[in-house]
């Protein structure tokens, strides 16, 4: 079956390959990006395709009242909720920045309230994120979706916040459910970002040693197009209200995930640690969402390492 689907922050790292996904898919897409254009960086293979609407959703007159009939006349059906600032340092260390709250958690207030406000409101993905759950140990690193919520930056304290003003709007009559995607890369994926900042090191060629915080980070990373795939399978086989995680469902270590870029490249470089020491990240368990959906993982960590870095390589020949 095929939807009309409207993205916001379509054209962020996510949006693009959500979009292409969704168009693989035979959906019809609309997306919005603060000032309805599309960066330099977006992929040209998306842009003729989708229409692109000016919202900003950090500011109460951020949707105009052109972008506000476009939306109503394309009777969306799905909604994926992607705008955000995403980058966790960029939302405060413990208390969240005014702009990651008037983004993050106003933002998603508005897009919400605008989806109830349609004709026939659409079913809204919110997409938020597995910072919002509590530190583990490492000797039991996995949670599901019933693990304690307790964030401890600002960035997962927005998220959270996000989460509740969904659950309000459910509360409401709303349609809505919530994914935590766990960390995930990809082709086109920027620093400070963990594998982007490391291909950019790389491909700057030289002999300088890579930096990086530490080796001894455990995370689920997955790859940005498997996320997608979750994200249009929930969005159409999701239980109403619901919260689900998004990930590999594997701990990997950072130190491991370098040694493959590494060999990707070519390249034997030093490594100097900024933070050395371990670090254990929350692992997803992913059997609500593959109970729901049926989806697995289809993208190696290998080739998301290799796509990431010919992605980059590619932007330094054609910049």
């Amino acid at each position: 079956m095929s939807y009309r689907a409207l993205i916001t922050g379509v054209s962020g790292f996510v949006g693009p390959h959500l979009a292409e996904h969704l168009l693989d898919c035979g959906d019809e897409v609309l997306g919005t990006s603060p000032d309805g254009a599309w960066p330099d960086t977006s992929p040209e293979t998306a842009r003729p395709k989708i229409e692109l609407i000016a919202w900003d959703i950090s500011r109460p007159d951020g949707l105009c009242e052109t972008s506000r009939q476009t939306l109503q006349r394309f009777r969306p059906q799905l909604v994926y909720h992607l705008a955000a600032v995403s980058v966790p340092s960029d939302c405060g260390e413990d208390q969240p920045t005014p702009q990651a709250v008037a983004v993050n958690v106003d933002g998603t207030r508005r897009v919400l309230e605008a989806a109830a406000a349609l004709a026939s409101p659409p079913r809204v993905l919110v997409a938020s994120s597995s910072h919002v759950y509590a530190p583990v140990e490492p000797r039991s690193p996995r949670v599901d979706e019933h693990w304690p919520l307790a964030p401890r930056h600002g960035y997962g304290r927005t998220k959270l916040a996000a989460e509740a003003a969904a659950r309000r709007a459910i509360a409401s009559g709303l349609d809505a459910l919530i994914v935590r995607a766990f960390q995930h890369s990809g082709p086109g994926q920027r620093p400070p970002m963990m594998l982007p900042q490391w291909v950019v090191q790389l491909t700057r060629g030289g002999c300088e040693p890579i930096r990086v915080q530490t080796l001894d980070a455990w995370i689920d990373l997955s790859d940005v197009r498997d996320v997608v795939r979750a994200y249009r399978l929930l969005a159409a086989k999701g239980q109403p209200g619901a919260a689900y995680n998004v990930g590999s469902g594997q701990s990997r270590r950072s130190g491991e995930i370098l040694e493959l870029l590494q060999r990707a490249a070519g390249a034997n470089r030093a490594v100097v640690e900024l933070r050395p020491g371990r670090k254990q990240d929350p692992i997803a368990d992913i059997a609500r969402l593959v109970r729901q959906t049926g989806w697995q993982p289809r993208v190696p960590l290998e080739q998301t390492v290799a796509d990431t870095l010919a992605w980059w390589q590619r932007s330094a020949i054609s910049g």
